[in-house]
């Protein structure tokens, strides 16, 4: 069994913003594969579905993203999932907007959310799929930028970027990460 989790942050005044691009792959994948989130009991949005010829649990945590680790600790407990079997789909500013790249047993690059999942797992031994989001121009604070939307022409990269996350989804569970990486990073 997998574990699943797109990071962002709860509400509909985070909707569509870069911070948010875990949740919008998860909503993808939901349409695609026609599996429905709900409440659950461990603060956070879940669905339970047979993808890829495996049992996965989706999770959107609500906790927000600087306590991302205590929905998907309390989840992988219940669950009995090893670290290994997790999979965090998150935003990522050092990656230029609409490049993806795998990870394994990597620091959190300064990603709160991130920060809080090693934290609490006690672990870095767990995927990664990074979405690329690019880093502010100017001036603008990063708080400020990874809360701020897409431009029109983001949002088009990123709608493109749908089906390279489902690639690299299916490859982590059926092939490894190792496999995943090597066809996805090259």
């Amino acid at each position: 069994m997998f574990l699943v989790v797109g990071l962002g942050n709860p509400g509909s005044k985070y909707n569509m913003t870069r911070h948010n691009v875990g949740f919008m792959f998860l909503d993808y994948l939901s349409t695609e594969y026609d599996f429905n989130f709900s409440d659950s009991k461990w603060q956070a949005k879940a669905a339970l579905s047979r993808l890829f010829q495996n049992k996965i649990l989706f999770l959107k945590p609500e906790t927000f993203m600087n306590l991302s680790g205590m929905a998907v600790v309390a989840a992988a407990l219940y669950y009995k999932i090893a670290p290994e079997q997790i999979v965090v789909i998150h935003d990522d500013l050092d990656l230029e907007v609409g490049r993806i790249k795998l990870a394994f047993n990597r620091g959190d690059g300064g990603h709160r959310g991130i920060r809080s999942i090693t934290q609490q797992l006690g672990t870095r031994k767990f995927s990664r799929i990074k979405i690329g989001i690019g880093r502010p121009q100017g001036r603008m604070p990063v708080e400020n930028y990874v809360l701020s939307k897409f431009s029109l022409e983001e949002k088009e990269v990123m709608g493109s970027l749908a089906s390279f996350v489902d690639r690299s989804l299916f490859l982590i569970v059926s092939q490894g990460i190792a496999s995943a990486m090597n066809e996805i990073n090259s």
